[in-house]
């Protein structure tokens, strides 16, 4: 796919907002006919630049888990060392998302745990031993304030 348009940005903006709004809701927003709307949102599915939708889940409905964000420097930041991590970092579900950086460390993790012995046990057991790790600094989250949207939500709705 070359560039999006303003009309690709749009869907992607309500799509990110609410991934289950109806086509015709959708089209209607965009100023797009229904088949129109929905042969665009296809073309950005083929495209990759749509990957997926997926389900936000309130922790406090289901299972609670505490979002912990681990920065790890390597040894060394060869593509043989870089590659090795990655390989390895993709076989634990516990990691949910894992980002090369610039900066002080080389990759951002974000790692889920049920609560802190939880988390001790996923440091010792499968952060430690990633290969090439030299130094890990964990920072526990307190809430996802971004987690909390909600259609026609707003900061002003808070007391």
């Amino acid at each position: 796919m070359a560039t999006l348009d303003t009309t690709d940005l749009t869907l992607l903006r309500l799509l990110r907002l609410n991934a289950r709004i109806s086509n015709a809701k959708l089209a209607a927003e965009v100023g797009l006919s229904p088949s129109t709307c929905l042969r665009r949102i296809r073309l950005l599915e083929r495209a990759g630049v749509i990957r997926g939708y997926t389900a936000l889940i309130d922790h406090n409905a289901g299972e609670p888990a505490m979002a912990v964000i681990v920065n790890i420097t390597l040894e060394r930041q060869t593509e043989d060392y870089l590659n090795r991590f990655e390989v390895a970092v993709r076989r634990h579900p516990e990691i949910r998302e894992c980002y090369l950086m610039t900066g002080g460390s080389d990759y951002l993790l974000r790692v889920e745990a049920q609560n802190a012995a939880d988390f001790e046990r996923i440091h010792t057991d499968i952060l430690s031993t990633l290969p090439g790790v030299l130094r890990i600094h964990s920072s526990f989250s307190i809430r996802n304030v971004l987690g909390a949207r909600r259609r026609g939500s707003t900061a002003a709705g808070r007391s």
